[in-house]
């Protein structure tokens, strides 16, 4: 027995009887011996386990033993440190011996003894005894019975006031107290493996084998599982090597979930394995000798259920041979998703049948069910389909239940439901779902949403934390309610990380749980949330999630989620009242259509942290959209009672769930389902049809967003068997011509050759077998693959190297599997280490014709060392020696395919392909077969066509097709899966490839090939220049139009009407015209005025004038026939204000011109004469008409400037200043009305008239030419005319002169000249005076170098020498009178200026004789300025001509005078006076009045000599023009030097004066005469 006690129980004191002492081992005997009854022994043991003390107490005191002991009350009660009352502890079991003695076998042994002598000596007793012994036994009986009831209540009572003091104190989760441990075992050995497991409410416990959850029922005899007073065991009975593995034994509960883990062993003794077996090998396995062959019969066929109904599946297994208590595997699967038992699934095996019972059926439960029986020595399985169709509604016309309903997204504070929409709707649209939940252990239902969801998905909030929910949905259309789906597997609302945290993590070998919590952080407030994101977003709800904060204070860490609508700044906080605990939460209430963006608060009981980052703005609305509809239903016989249908998948469908397919029988108009549940793929067998009966059929797509519209109904097919009935050969004939085109060191790709004969259907796929050849004999075939493989090329695998095998090959259709080809040649399993490529594979032939074909191929799949650059192919005659070979090709295609030319009718070839790679060329591929080049009769080709729509399609017709044939389009040869830019239709004998959207992308070849035909093919080429052509040609089909010879114009007619107007090139009589303005037709009018010339094409509408409200769109609609046209006038913002502008100008012009007007406004031009006229053409003049000019509001009077002539009013300006700067204006008036016409030649329009001016000054200037001066060199130009305001501008080398002393540039007259004085060889260079005009400008050049330099500058040394003489000659500077007139006895006094350097001598002559200086003529000549004349007493005889003679080396120069006297009486006073330099007489200010009026007067007549100066002659330069312009420097030099020469002297003049008025000293001032008295006597 002790062998059998669990090992946890081992350490146990209640199972080690050698603690007891011998003194209590004694005493024991006694009592033992001396009464009939038995007592267990007294022991008190106290064990503590995780801080509860536990009390447990026998039936009697160690201390008191008596033949009637007082019996101590027992306590089982668990109590705490404080001793308060937690629990109570269950006794371990123990046998009724055991409990009875408590003794040892030898002890129990020589207590039989004992008992037996008292049993004789009791013989002899007397009744009384017994009647004593009865009555103790009675009564300690009740006393125990009394004392256990006691012990109940006092239980009970002790947890009803625990409970209602703290109701949650006993609920925790799951604890293992005990964990299990890992074992290792021999094989065929049994283990078990325990735990302990506390937690209220009691956990639920399952144990896993490599996360699988066991089921003993699955495979009786091998698990037993027992679970008892919270002790859980798993048993192993017989251990093989398939029990090696890591168990797992989950407990969970409302409050959370806890795993451990253990690991077993099993090892195998090494001896127990016979040598002579073979080795383990793939495939089928004998062990110990025995293949197991299995056979299914007696199967189950296609079933039909309905929802609520129990359905069972069987099949009898006969295994031979049959071994007794033998056990296969058995497995079921749904839809190869392997089935375990449930309450819904039951599985049974009896030994030779194999049942699943469904017991409940669900449309979920509807799929293709697979029973797998598993042996040794392999497997084999069977499949039908099952079909659960929707139970009779409760309420008529309601839909069926929606199904498969899952739980994704658990969270504490939400859990996502989804589900699938049913097929069934009940002939009205669905409204929408509700989603119902119920909590674990309890049977109410609560409803989630109030209004109908028709996304089928949905957040369900309002969830407890920590309990587990179940969830149903039910569908609602307008006439009622569906059945509740099927509930969903329980849930617990909670957050996976606290999930997670709860199982724990554990080392497999030791099943260690660690759980790790964060340490609190108390006191700080939690950070940012992170990655915040919108996960999913319906017009129903948006949910969120993120990521907690980063570092401490996440203890009770709770979240505030707030919104804020797009373009504003307001947030609002949606979570008001209770936060949430878990990083995702729903919103729900969004206003559909709004954006709206979102952000999240951490809080704790420290405060309320920063927000998140918020979100981008999210729409409110369904972001998933409900598929697109199927197309391209083809049914195809399959039996006689079911139909395959097949479909073309819905485009751009996202989240696809599956299709639901519909029947109808031909006439009836009634739609049946096909499946309940979603399918995937695009083919499906319809099964339980009529046979004999035509049906038609139809597809829709189904995803969370909804149900697609139906597909296009299909053709009508007729019910019956396809093939295989009566038709002789319906599987496909064997494959050949097997090669090797790779080889490595365990696999080898092979390829082959289609059948010949394919039967009576298309080929779905080849099996490959194989076999190894040792020594030349074969051994048995394997299968290579388990699948069919669709191409003709396949690698086997897990060969051994360096050995021999051969192959055979399958092909299989819809009938079956044919039989195999011929085994293959033998070849050697080595790696291929060649560099040049494996041979091309799979050569096929197509449009075979007279003088040319098509073939193609598959590139090799061993590349050799470089990968493959080129194709090379080889021709001969099929008759022709080897030798023939002969290329097709100089130069290597890339392609993997090619047309072959240039053939000879009637001949038959053979074609071979090579590839090459940077090694070389490789092997040649296998010899096609031979082709003779000939056109089958009715052989067409490809042809394109364009509709009347603009459609372009590719149509191609075959006269062989069968009623298997099918016609597959490619392009370059490769077959076109994507019909999103060509769609394939099929009539018939007919098929047409239309294009989308013809495009670039649609280059290519594009080929037809007619499958059960004899090779019927055909292609065409779509070029570049053909897709141009093509396009044009579509675009005139899609869209005819009115050609047009002139777009819609508007134009300005008088009184500023306004005319629109088209011409069409063409346009019959039945053609029609639509006026439009900003979509409104419009009608002819008093606004309107429309008119259609038909002859000419002319399409008009006139208004009288635009308004504001005319600002828009005016389009003309032109209809003829199906063709049409339209051209549109867009007139809006400044387009429309300039014409309305326009409009209204012109309509103002008309009335103008009704009177007297401007044909020509005011304008000005330039003469070249530099002479500005301003001028206007007039019209509709009369008499009476006047025309008044102004200028800035005041009228000019009428001169000679102004003019009228042929009607045109000028008024000319010449010579044009600043003063001319103004408003001009000309007005026309008579009784007719008034115009006037204004001209602004002030600011910016002055500046561009004297623009014009300086223009034509200008272009009338001069070359720049060079004279010299005897200052230096000048250069100069003229022009026409010079005006103040012209800026001219000096440049030197191309840089503007800054001017100094030294240079100088100025204007005389009209000429502009540059002075450069004092030259130097510095100077030299090239010389421009620009002209500014406000434009351009004109510039003059000249080049001062070189011999011009030369002869200037000696020029300019000349006049320098003759200019420095003639300043330093002698002459008489001031002038005297010519003649002067004094009374006889005065005194006269003359004095001039002299000058010259050195000074020059000074000579009086009186009548050209010499006179010299004495008493009565006193002669003068001080600081060699002044010469004086003085005559103190004038008297007759001093008449006459007096001159004055100067002279120095430069020259000499004389003046001469008069002098008259006359006779009178003595004047007392004195009379002066003196002369200017031009001789006139000028009185002193200090003159008597009346002295001013005598006789003395002086006139000058400019009588003086000539100068006789010592002046070289100028050379006369250039030609008559130089000669003028000389003559005209000298003219303006003398002019200087004059007015130089009378500034000064009057300014002389001016100082004598002052001098003579305030002294009388020796010098007077020149020019000055006195009138002394003599003195008297």
């Amino acid at each position: 027995m002790s062998g059998s006690i669990p090992f946890y129980q081992k350490h146990h004191l209640h199972y080690d009887r050698g603690y007891r002492s011998k003194e209590t081992e004694s005493k024991l005997s006694q009592y033992q011996s001396s009464s009939r009854y038995t007592a267990g022994s007294s022991t008190s043991t106290t064990s503590r386990s995780r801080g509860l003390k536990v009390s447990s107490h026998s039936g009697l005191e160690a201390s008191r033993l008596s033949p009637v002991p007082k019996r101590a009350k027992p306590t089982y009660l668990a109590v705490d440190k404080d001793n308060q009352i937690i629990g109570y502890v269950v006794p371990i079991f123990r046998g009724s011996q055991e409990y009875a003695a408590g003794l040892s076998d030898t002890e129990e042994a020589r207590v039989r003894d004992t008992a037996a002598y008292m049993a004789r000596r009791d013989l002899f007793t007397s009744g009384l005894e017994m009647e004593r012994s009865e009555l103790i036994s009675r009564r300690e009986a009740m006393r125990g019975s009394a004392e256990r009831i006691s012990l109940n209540k006092r239980i009970h009572e002790h947890e009803e006031h625990f409970k209602r003091m703290n109701e949650d104190s006993l609920m925790h989760t799951p604890e293992f107290v005990i964990k299990p441990r890992s074992h290792t075992v021999w094989e065929k050995q049994c283990v078990r493996l325990h735990c302990t497991v506390s937690g209220w409410p009691d956990p639920r416990v399952v144990w896993y084998k490599n996360n699988v959850a066991i089921d003993p029922l699955a495979s009786p005899g091998k698990y037993k599982l027992e679970s008892r007073y919270n002790v859980h065991s798993l048993e192993i009975n017989r251990c093989d090597f398939d029990d090696t593995a890591q168990y797992r034994v989950s407990a969970m509960n409302s409050k959370g979930e806890l795993s451990a883990f253990a690991s077993v062993v099993v090892k195998r003794f090494k001896g127990e394995i016979e040598e002579g077996l073979p080795e383990p090998r793939h495939g089928p396995v004998s062990e110990y000798g025995i293949t197991f062959k299995t056979h299914i019969v007696d199967k189950f066929g296609v079933s039909f259920g309905r929802e609520g109904e129990t359905m069972s599946l069987g099949c009898t297994v006969i295994i031979y041979p049959a071994l007794h208590r033998y056990q296969p595997e058995v497995q079921w699967y749904r839809d190869d998703v392997l089935l375990s038992a449930s309450k819904w699934y039951h599985m049974h095996w009896s030994g030779d049948r194999a049942t699943l019972t469904l017991t409940h059926l669900n449309k979920e439960d509807e799929g293709l069910y697979t029973l797998r029986v598993t042996t040794k020595s392999g497997y084999e399985t069977y499949s039908a389909y099952v079909f659960v169709r929707d139970a009779d509604a409760e309420i008529e016309g309601a839909p069926g239940a929606p199904l498969d309903v899952r739980c994704l997204d658990a969270n504490k504070d939400y859990i996502i439901v989804t589900w699938k929409q049913p097929a069934v709707d009940g002939g009205n649209s669905i409204l929408g779902y509700f989603v119902d939940r119920c909590e674990v252990g309890t049977n109410h239902w609560i409803q989630c949403n109030d209004t109908p969801v028709k996304f089928a998905r949905f957040p369900v909030t309002g969830l407890v934390e920590g309990r587990s929910y179940i969830f149903r949905v039910r569908a609602v259309n307008k006439s009622g309610m569906s059945h509740p789906s099927r509930v969903s597997e329980p849930v617990a609302a909670m957050d996976p990380a606290d999930r997670a945290r709860m199982r724990g993590t554990s080392a497999p070998w030791t099943g260690q749980i660690i759980v790790t919590e964060e340490e609190p952080a108390e006191g700080v407030v939690p950070g940012r949330p992170l990655e915040l994101q919108v996960t999913e977003a319906t017009k129903n709800y948006v949910v969120l999630s993120w990521k907690p904060p980063a570092g401490k204070g996440l203890e009770g860490v709770m979240y505030y989620v707030e919104k804020c609508v797009s373009d504003t700044d307001s947030w609002q906080r949606v979570n008001t009242e209770i936060p949430v605990k878990s990083p995702r939460f729903a919103l729900f209430d969004l206003a559909e259509g709004k954006s709206y963006s979102f952000r999240v608060r951490c809080c704790n009981s420290a405060g309320v942290g920063e927000p998140s980052d918020p979100t981008e703005a999210t729409t409110v609305g369904d972001k998933l959209d409900i598929p697109s509809a199927p197309s391209k239903v083809i049914p195809t016989n399959n039996t006689d009672t079911s139909v395959v249908v097949s479909w073309e998948a819905s485009r751009d469908a996202k989240e696809l769930v599956g299709y639901y397919i519909e029947a109808s029988m031909v006439g009836s108009n009634v739609w049946e389902p096909c499946n309940n549940k979603p399918v995937n793929g695009t083919r499906f067998f319809c099964h339980g049809l009529i046979t004999g009966e035509k049906y038609v059929f139809r597809v829709r797509a189904v995803n969370a967003a909804g149900l697609s519209q139906f597909s296009p109904d299909s053709e009508p097919v007729e019910v019956k068997a396809a093939i295989g009935g009566g038709i002789p050969h319906a599987s496909p004939a064997p494959p050949y011509g097997i090669t090797v085109l790779e080889c490595v060191r365990d696999s080898m790709v092979l390829g082959w050759k289609q059948p010949n004969f394919i039967g009576g259907a298309d080929i779905t796929g080849y099996f490959v077998d194989y076999r190894e050849v040792i020594d030349g004999v074969p051994g048995r075939w394997h299968e290579a693959n388990i699948r069919a493989v669709s191409e003709r090329a396949y690698r086997v695998s897990d060969l051994k190297e360096n050995k021999k095998y051969q192959f055979q090959v399958r092909a299989a259709n819809m009938a079956g599997v044919g039989i195999p080809s011929l085994p293959s040649d033998t070849f050697l399993c080595e790696e291929w280490t060649i560099a040049v490529p494996g041979p091309p594979y799979d050569l096929q032939l197509r449009e075979v014709r007279s003088d040319s074909l098509v073939l193609l191929w598959k590139p090799p799949v061993y590349q050799g060392r470089d990968p493959v650059n080129g194709f090379y192919i080889d021709i001969k005659e099929a008759e022709a020696p080897e030798e023939a070979w002969r290329g097709v090709n100089t130069k290597a295609t890339e392609k993997t395919y090619i047309k072959i030319k240039n053939l000879k009718e009637a001949e038959t070839y053979v074609f071979r392909v090579r590839a090459q790679n940077k090694a070389g060329v490789g092997k040649t591929s296998d010899v096609t077969e031979p082709v003779p080049a000939l056109t089958k009769p009715g052989t067409k080709e490809i042809v394109v066509d364009v509709d009347d729509d603009g459609i372009v399609s590719l149509n191609f017709e075959c006269c062989d097709v069968t009623q298997d044939s099918k016609f597959v389009w490619s392009k370059n040869y490769e077959e076109m899966t994507d019909s999103s830019r060509l769609t394939v239709e099929t009539k018939g004998n007919k098929s047409k490839a239309v294009f989308s959207t013809l495009g670039e992308e649609d280059i290519g070849i594009y080929s037809c090939l007619v499958t059960h035909t004899d090779g019927a093919s055909s292609s065409y080429t779509l070029s570049e220049e053909e897709l141009k052509r093509l396009l044009v040609i579509s675009h005139d089909h899609k869209f005819p139009i009115i050609p047009l010879k002139s777009e819609l114009a508007v134009e300005l007619l008088e009184k500023g009407r306004v005319r629109f107007w088209l011409q069409a090139e063409k346009i019959s009589a039945n053609g029609k015209v639509d006026y439009v303005f900003n979509d409104n037709v419009l009608s002819q009018g008093e606004k309107y005025k429309m008119n259609f010339d038909k002859n000419t094409g002319v399409i008009e509408m006139i208004m009288e004038c635009l308004t504001p409200a005319d600002e828009g769109t005016f389009t003309f609609q032109l209809t003829d026939g199906k063709a049409t046209n339209q051209s549109s006038l867009v007139l809006i913002g400044d387009v429309f204000k300039e014409l309305q502008k326009e409009s209204e100008f012109q309509k103002k012009e008309w009335h103008r011109k009704q009177g007297p007007h401007f044909i020509e406004y005011l304008g000005y031009e330039v003469t070249p004469e530099c002479c500005v006229v301003l001028k206007c053409k007039v019209g509709n003049m009369k008499k009476d008409t006047t025309a008044l000019w102004y200028k800035d509001g005041r009228e000019i009077k009428a001169d000679n400037n102004l003019g009228f002539t042929e009607g045109v009013l000028k008024l000319e300006i010449a010579q044009i200043s600043k003063k001319d700067s103004g408003v001009y204006e000309v007005v026309l008036k008579d009784d007719r009305g008034k115009d006037t016409s204004t001209l602004n030649l002030t600011d910016q329009g002055f500046k561009d008239l004297m623009n014009e001016v300086f223009s034509f000054i200008a272009n009338s200037s001069t070359p720049l030419k060079i004279t010299s001066t005897d200052q230096g060199i000048r250069l100069y130009t003229f022009v026409s005319y010079y005006n103040d305001l012209l800026q001219v501008t000096w440049h030197y080398k191309d840089s503007a002169i800054a001017f100094s002393d030294r240079i100088k540039s100025g204007v005389v007259g009209e000429q502009l000249w540059l002075q450069i004085s004092e030259p130097t060889e510095k100077d030299m260079g090239k010389y421009a005076i620009e002209f500014s005009d406000g434009k351009g400008g004109l510039r003059r050049t000249v080049e001062l170098s070189g011999q011009a330099f030369d002869d200037a500058f000696a020029e300019f040394q000349r006049l320098k020498a003759a200019a420095i003489a003639e300043r330093n000659r002698a002459r008489v500077a001031g002038g005297l009178p010519d003649v002067v007139t004094i009374q006889e006895g005065k005194a006269l006094n003359l004095t001039c200026n002299i000058s010259g350097d050195p000074v020059p001598e000074v000579t009086w002559l009186k009548n050209d004789r010499e006179i010299t200086s004495d008493d009565h003529c006193i002669l003068k000549f001080e600081s060699g300025k002044f010469a004086s004349f003085t005559i103190t007493g004038v008297n007759t005889s001093d008449s006459g001509k007096y001159s004055i003679l100067v002279k120095n080396k430069y020259g000499t120069e004389s003046a001469d005078f008069t002098v008259e006297v006359i006779e009178g009486t003595p004047d007392l006073g004195i009379t002066s006076y003196w002369t200017d330099a031009e001789g006139n007489v000028v009185y002193s200010p200090n003159t008597p009045e009346e002295k001013m009026k005598s006789p003395v007067t002086g006139t000058k007549t400019q009588k003086r000599k000539d100068s006789v100066a010592k002046t070289l002659a100028m050379d006369k330069v250039g030609d008559k023009k130089e000669t003028q312009v000389q003559k005209d420097e000298e003219k303006v030099a003398v002019e200087e030097s004059k007015s130089e020469q009378n500034k000064d002297t009057k300014e002389e003049i001016a100082e004598q004066l002052v001098t003579s008025d305030q002294s009388e000293g020796p010098e007077q001032p020149a020019n000055t005469a006195k009138e002394t008295e003599p003195p008297s006597e």
